[in-house]
């Protein structure tokens, strides 16, 4: 007798995968450099050990795009796989009726029965996921280890606790009475597939060539569990997740057949070859391109950046030794992951003389990420007109790494 495949542990596995990569990635570091989390204090992403400023958000832009352009090849292709092996909602549909099995509940059209008692265990249970959830949501937003000791010693913001509070009471909500509901009913990704679909889109079919050995057992019936008819076609509630295909190979098995269904790429017996179709093709390609495109701009983008500004708070002011006193403030960014020293120094722009600073313009000292302001002086000879200076930042080994461009104007007042 062959044996018979199912791929129900394979797709557990799997959905086990993403759910531990979705509660690990905030936990990851890269030279003390989260892998992904919106840092809002200092207005910057930490993207797979990069610090990225919100000026170089364009990067993010990149990522969103090819990320864009993956899950329409994707679903091109594979039709609504992400909906049966990798949607958090779906495994945390599957997760809660779990819970009710091995607590001896039933769940008849989406209702849970059984004795109050456990119902009431399940709904504890619920409340303990839910509340993971939204902490896992907000720690892409806060780093974990703050946001504990934040919440344990209840310092944690308040905009983070009514966060926390809602996206828990959704997921509760969700999990207590909704589950496949979304799926079947309010998702809009079912519905915005039926506009990227064709006829060789991956797809779970009982094929009418198959059609006469069925037996009418209604395995595949009770196994759905958007509660579909896969013998009547394609349905738009499908998620492809193929516990009706094991269903099926279980009963034709103990007949010593192979099961009626399986995944086909339409229906137009092209098999793996109808990927090479030219949407898909098109998709892969800008997809490729846009990926080549952000290793490149942040493999290229400079080591550090400088801002430089006169100061709003303190006019510039004659010396008594016949000088101009400028005061400005400086922005400087490392954009890298480990600490490095800089130094400010400043030149006329017309004929490259230096100019003196006073105040913190040497052995400038960043951790990897960091954004620092940094206040100094600029004295230059008071020549009565206006005057362009260009400000260097040098690394500590002499390299040039970013320059900006000011103006000062002459100020008559001592």
């Amino acid at each position: 007798m062959q044996k018979k495949r199912l791929l129900g542990p394979w797709r557990r596995s799997f959905q086990w995968a993403i759910s531990l990569l979705i509660l690990l990635l905030p936990w990851g570091r890269i030279d003390a450099v989260g892998l992904l989390r919106i840092d809002i204090p200092s207005l910057s992403l930490h993207l797979f050990g990069a610090t990225l400023r919100i000026e170089e958000l364009y990067l993010f832009l990149f990522f969103s795009l090819a990320l864009v352009l993956f899950f329409l090849l994707t679903t091109l292709s594979l039709g609504r796989v992400w909906c049966g092996w990798a949607c958090p909602q779906t495994t945390l549909s599957e997760l809660a009726e779990w819970a009710a099995r091995k607590l001896k509940l039933k769940i008849i059209n989406s209702q849970i029965q059984g004795a109050s008692g456990r119902r009431f265990l399940l709904q504890l249970f619920f409340i303990l996921l839910a509340l993971l959830v939204a902490s896992n949501l907000l720690w892409y937003f806060i780093e974990p280890a703050t946001y504990f000791r934040q919440l344990f010693s209840g310092q944690l913001h308040p905009v983070a606790v009514g966060t926390l509070l809602i996206v828990a009471a959704a997921v509760y909500l969700d999990l207590a009475f909704l589950r496949r509901i979304i799926c079947r009913d309010f998702c809009p990704y079912g519905r915005f597939q039926t506009v990227l679909i064709d006829t060789s889109t991956l797809s779970l079919q009982l094929p009418h060539s198959e059609a006469p050995r069925c037996i009418d057992c209604g395995a595949c019936v009770r196994s759905c569990p958007m509660q579909i008819d896969i013998r009547q076609g394609y349905q738009i509630e499908c998620i492809n997740c193929g516990r009706c295909l094991d269903a099926c190979r279980k009963v034709m098995h103990k007949r010593q057949q192979a099961g009626l269904i399986g995944y086909y790429f339409g229906n137009a017996g092209k098999g793996y070859r109808a990927l090479f179709k030219p949407q898909s093709l098109l998709l892969a390609t800008g997809f490729i391109g846009l990926l080549i495109l952000l290793l490149f701009s942040v493999k290229m983008r400079p080591e550090a950046t400088l801002k430089v500004a006169l100061s709003q708070q303190v006019a510039s002011r004659r010396l008594a030794d016949g000088n101009q006193a400028s005061f400005f403030n400086a922005w400087i960014n490392n954009r890298t992951t480990a600490r490095a020293e800089y130094s400010l120094t400043a030149k006329y722009q017309s004929d490259g003389q230096n100019l003196q600073l006073k105040g913190p313009s040497r052995e400038i000292v960043l951790a990897g990420g960091q954004n620092q302001r940094v206040d100094f002086v600029l004295v230059t000879p008071f020549t009565g007109h206006e005057s362009r200076v260009r400000f260097i930042l040098s690394s500590s080994d002499g390299r040039q790494l970013a320059e900006s461009n000011a103006l000062i104007t002459p100020n008559q007042s001592r």
